[in-house]
């Protein structure tokens, strides 16, 4: 078993295993090379030679003890026949939503659709050190719903008069969302990956009232799916502030990732039998060296003796110095 499943599963506080959020990505040269290579992001996605090249990247360069594939959240609507385009500065533009067209969608399609993802694990696990965890990763119901049904007006705004009305049809979508995302989990845990994490990125937006349906009940049907399989399985969501306890104690999984609005003494208080993940601010990286080893110091001893993966309240940012990576993760391994 290795260092991140066995702190996963067997709650180990011997180490910290350290991993982080986009460490495949943009604030690496050679992934940049790629990148302007290849302009269509989805391609890249379903392009299972670099996908898999892309989430070796990191793991050739520094000391991590897990590697998660590249791919993206929208590869299920993309699966389930939504066009999605990435425009710069925009973040992915979604096709129109058609429910009729939504109903047709098989499982065979949708897996055969997604298969160059699944190669890419395949892939990559063959490369991968068998010491090291490879993380396949989804997004949650509630958050596919909102990219897929346009239903964020803002940034940080949702369209509640729709939550209001449509609840029902929005339920119903979710449900069905949902047993796509399995499909997804499943074949990714064939093909080689070891962990899950489920990416609820818009949890913070629901209405208090409406947590239970759009992210507690969706979320606990994954992770119990997870669980089934005896794979261990993360979720972040992301936002939810103090309903991190309500979600704990309804979904259970065996690691909580939690951001960086977020206390990490509070955490340990109050979300205790989980392993905690996370939490730094990914800011604080373009910070100075000795700045970067105050806040991760304030982490590893918050979580002393507890159950703690090191990582970041969100992913890595492009303007990241990968030398300053280098460094906090010797700081992490060497901490006492």
């Amino acid at each position: 078993m290795n260092k991140l499943t066995n702190c996963l599963i067997n709650k180990d506080t011997s180490c910290n295993p350290i991993w982080f959020m986009r460490q495949a990505g943009r604030y690496l040269p050679e992934f940049r090379k790629i990148r302007s290579e290849n302009p269509d992001f989805i391609n890249l996605c379903l392009n299972s030679d670099l996908s898999s090249e892309i989430t070796l990247q990191p793991i050739n360069r520094f000391n991590l003890d897990a590697a998660i594939i590249f791919s993206d959240i929208l590869m299920v609507p993309f699966g389930l026949g939504q066009n999605i385009k990435f425009e710069k500065d925009k973040g992915p533009i979604l096709s129109s939503f058609n429910i009729n067209n939504f109903k047709k969608n098989n499982v065979e399609e949708f897996s055969k659709k997604l298969d160059p993802v699944y190669e890419a694990i395949r892939k990559t696990r063959k490369n991968l050190d068998k010491k090291k965890s490879l993380i396949c990763f989804v997004g949650s119901p509630w958050t596919l719903v909102v990219y897929m049904l346009g239903i964020k007006k803002e940034k940080n705004i949702i369209d509640t008069d729709i939550l209001r009305k449509e609840k029902k049809t929005i339920i119903s979508i979710i449900n069905q969302i949902q047993k796509y995302l399995i499909i997804h989990i499943e074949n990714q845990i064939n093909a080689g990956a070891d962990v899950v994490q489920i990416f609820d990125s818009w949890a913070g937006l629901i209405p208090q009232n409406d947590l239970l349906d759009y992210c507690y009940n969706p979320n606990l049907n994954l992770v119990n799916f997870c669980k089934q399989r005896k794979i261990p399985v993360i979720c972040f969501p992301k936002g939810l502030k103090k309903n991190y306890y309500d979600f704990l104690k309804t979904v259970k999984p065996d690691g909580l990732n939690i951001d960086y609005d977020l206390d990490p003494m509070w955490c340990r208080k109050y979300l205790d039998g989980v392993c905690i993940q996370g939490g730094m601010n990914p800011k604080i990286m373009l910070l100075n060296d000795d700045e970067i080893f105050v806040e991760a110091r304030k982490y590893l001893r918050a979580f002393k003796n507890f159950p703690y993966i090191f990582n970041l309240g969100h992913g890595l940012m492009p303007e990241t110095n990968p030398d300053k990576i280098k460094k906090l993760i010797n700081f992490v391994k060497e901490y006492k």
